[in-house]
C-alpha cells in the first residue's frame, strides 16, 4: 500500500513536470493578482474610545446617577446606539473633520455627502467590553475605522463631541416637551382646584355657625362634637326639669292638703323645710305646742287656765302654720310655673339642636365629597408642580452636563487592522498554487486519454491485436495482473514515462503504431 502511494506521488510529480503550464500559469496569475492587491490595498486604521454612561441624578435620593434597574441602562445604551448611527451625529463629525485628501468630495460645497455619511455609518460601531454583553455594563467602546490613522482619531473625537452634544440636545428636547405638557397639566389642575374651592366655599358660607360642627363631623370625631354635647346637656336638663315638676306637683298637693286640714299631722318633706326656714321653725313650734297641750291635758281640767293658754298657743301656731303654708303654696306655684316654662324652653332648644344635626347630617356627605375633591385636586396640583420643577431641573442639567463621558483618550494602535501586506501576498501565492494544482487534477482524465504509450505498452498492444478473439473478449483490464504475467503498466505510467514532448491535445503528433487498437484498448481502467 505504501509503495502504491509512493508511486502515485511520484507519478503526480512527473505529471507536474510534464504539464507544468497547466498549473504554473494559473498559480502565477493568482499570485500576481494577490500581490498587486496586497501592495495596492489601503491600510485601515481603527480608533477606539472607551465611554461610560450614567443615569440622571435628579430624583435619586440614594446613589445619584446609578441605575436602579438593568432595563434603564439598556434603554439608555440603545438610545446611544441610535444616536451614533443617526445622521446628525455622523454629519456633524464629518463636518468637523472634513473630507479626506483622497476623496473626490474634497472640494464639494455640499459636504458631507450622503455617500460619505453612509460610508462612515458602516465604519462606526459600538461594542461592549471584552467578555461582556451589550446593555449589561455602563462601559462601552466607540470604534471608528478610516484609511488614515490621524483621520480615524479625529473622527473618533468628533463622534464623541457630536454624541455628547446630540445627547444633551435630545435630553433638552425631551425636557422641554415634558415641561410643556406639565405646564398644561398645572394650568388644568389650578382651574379644577379653583372650581372645586368655589363650590366648597359656597357650601361653607351657607352653613354659617354650623361650619365648625360640620368640619368636626368631617374629621371623624362626630360622636363627640360640640353640638351633640349641647344636645346631651339639654336632654339632661330637661329630664331634671321634668323630675322637678313632678316633685313640685306632689309637694304642692301635700301643702294644699296640710293647709286645708291643719288638725291632721302631715310629713313635710325635708326639701321644703330646707327651702322655708320659717316653716321649719313653725313646724317645730307646732310640734312643741301640741306636746305641751297634750301634757297639760293629761294633768289638768279642760277649764284650767294653763291648759286653755296652751290650747290658745297651739291654735296661734297652727294659724301661723296655715299662713306660712299658704305662702309656701304660692311660692311653689310660682316655682312650678317657672319649671314648666323652663321645660318648654329646653324642649324648644332640643328641637332646634336636633334640626341642626339633621341638616348637618344631610350636608355631611356633600361636604366631605367636596372637601375630598378639593384635597385631591390640591394634591394633583402639588404633584404636577413638583414634576414641573424636576423637569425644569432636568432641562438645566441637560444643558450643563452630559450622561456620556469619555474615559481617557482615543487610541488607534501602532498597526492597521487586518493582515499585513506580506501575509496577504503569501496567502495569494498559496491560493494560486492550490488553484493551479486543482486545475491540473481536474484535467488529468482528459490528459491520460490523449497520451502516447511507451514501448512495452506498444508491444502489449501488438500482442493483443494478434491474439485470438476469445482473449479479446476477455473481461475488462484492471491494474491488478495475474501472478504468472508481468504487471501491466497503467496508462498514467505509460504517458508519464514518455519524453517531455508536447501532448497531442496541444498540437503534438502521435505515431500511428503507438496508437492502441480497438481490440487492445482496455474496457475499463480504474486508478
Amino acid at each position: 500500500m505504501i509503495g502504491t502511494e509512493q508511486m502515485n506521488f511520484g507519478s503526480f510529480g512527473r505529471l507536474m513536470r510534464t504539464y507544468w503550464r497547466r498549473w504554473l500559469v494559473p498559480a502565477v496569475l493568482v499570485s500576481v493578482a494577490a500581490a498587486i492587491y496586497a501592495y495596492t490595498k489601503p491600510d485601515v486604521w481603527e480608533a477606539e474610545q472607551a465611554l461610560i454612561v450614567r443615569n440622571d441624578a435628579l430624583g435619586r435620593e440614594s446613589a445619584p446617577g446609578k441605575f436602579r434597574q438593568p432595563e434603564e441602562m439598556k434603554t439608555l445604551l440603545e438610545t446611544t446606539l441610535e444616536l451614533v448611527r443617526g445622521r446628525g451625529v455622523l454629519a456633524g463629525a464629518l463636518a468637523m473633520v472634513g473630507p479626506a485628501d483622497e476623496d473626490n468630495d474634497a472640494g464639494n460645497a455640499t459636504w458631507p455627502t450622503d455617500e460619505a455619511i453612509e460610508k462612515l455609518r458602516r465604519n462606526v460601531k459600538l461594542t461592549p467590553p471584552k467578555g461582556a454583553e451589550f446593555g449589561k455594563t455602563e462601559v462601552f467602546y466607540l470604534e471608528v475605522r478610516d484609511q488614515s490613522r490621524d483621520r480615524a482619531l479625529a473622527l473618533c473625537r468628533a463622534m464623541i463631541d457630536q454624541l455628547q452634544t446630540r445627547a444633551k440636545a435630545l435630553r433638552n428636547d425631551r425636557a422641554e416637551s415634558v415641561i410643556a405638557e406639565l405646564l398644561r397639566s398645572v394650568a388644568l389642575a389650578r382651574e379644577d382646584l379653583a372650581e372645586a374651592t368655589a363650590r366648597l366655599s359656597a357650601l361653607e358660607a351657607a352653613m354659617g355657625g354650623d361650619l365648625a360642627e360640620l368640619k368636626a363631623m368631617g374629621e371623624g370625631n362626630a360622636g363627640d362634637s360640640a353640638l351633640r354635647r349641647t344636645a346631651t346637656e339639654i336632654r339632661a336638663e330637661l329630664r331634671a326639669t321634668e323630675s322637678q315638676l313632678k316633685a313640685n306637683e306632689e309637694l304642692l298637693a301635700l301643702l294644699t292638703e296640710a293647709r286645708d286640714h291643719p288638725q291632721e299631722d302631715f310629713a313635710i318633706p325635708q326639701r321644703l323645710l330646707d327651702a322655708q326656714p320659717t316653716l321649719r321653725q313653725l313646724h317645730s313650734g307646732l310640734i312643741d305646742a301640741r306636746l305641751n297641750a297634750a301634757r297639760l291635758a293629761g294633768r289638768m281640767e279642760a277649764n284650767h287656765p294653763l291648759l286653755i293658754a296652751a290650747d290658745e298657743a297651739r291654735e296661734a301656731v297652727e294659724q301661723q302654720m296655715r299662713d306660712e303654708l299658704s305662702a309656701a303654696i304660692r311660692a311653689m306655684t310660682i316655682e312650678q310655673s317657672l319649671a314648666q316654662e323652663r321645660q318648654a324652653m329646653l324642649t324648644d332648644r332640643l328641637a332646634a339642636v336636633n334640626t341642626r344635626l339633621d341638616r348637618l347630617a344631610e350636608l355631611r356627605a356633600d361636604y366631605l365629597n367636596l372637601q375630598a375633591e378639593v384635597n385631591n385636586r390640591k394634591n394633583t396640583l402639588e404633584r404636577n408642580e413638583q414634576q414641573l420643577a424636576e423637569a425644569r431641573a432636568a432641562k438645566a442639567g441637560a444643558e450643563a452636563a452630559s450622561l456620556i463621558a469619555a474615559i481617557d483618550e482615543p487610541d488607534a494602535g501602532t498597526r492597521p487592522v487586518g493582515p499585513s501586506r506580506p501575509v496577504l501576498a503569501a496567502a495569494g501565492v498559496a491560493a494560486g498554487l492550490l488553484c493551479g494544482l486543482g486545475l491540473l487534477c481536474f484535467s488529468l482524465p482528459a490528459a491520460a486519454a490523449t497520451q502516447p504509450l511507451d514501448s512495452s505498452a506498444g508491444e502489449s498492444a501488438k500482442r493483443n491485436a494478434t491474439a485470438p478473439r476469445s482473449k479479446a473478449a476477455a473481461p475488462a483490464l484492471s491494474l491488478e495482473t495475474q501472478p504468472d504475467e508481468p504487471p501491466a503498466q497503467s496508462p498514467v505510467d505509460s504517458f508519464v514515462d514518455q519524453p517531455e514532448t508536447e501532448p497531442a491535445g496541444l498540437g503534438g503528433r502521435l505515431p500511428i503504431e503507438a496508437l492502441p487498437t480497438a481490440a487492445a484498448a482496455p474496457a475499463d481502467v480504474r486508478f
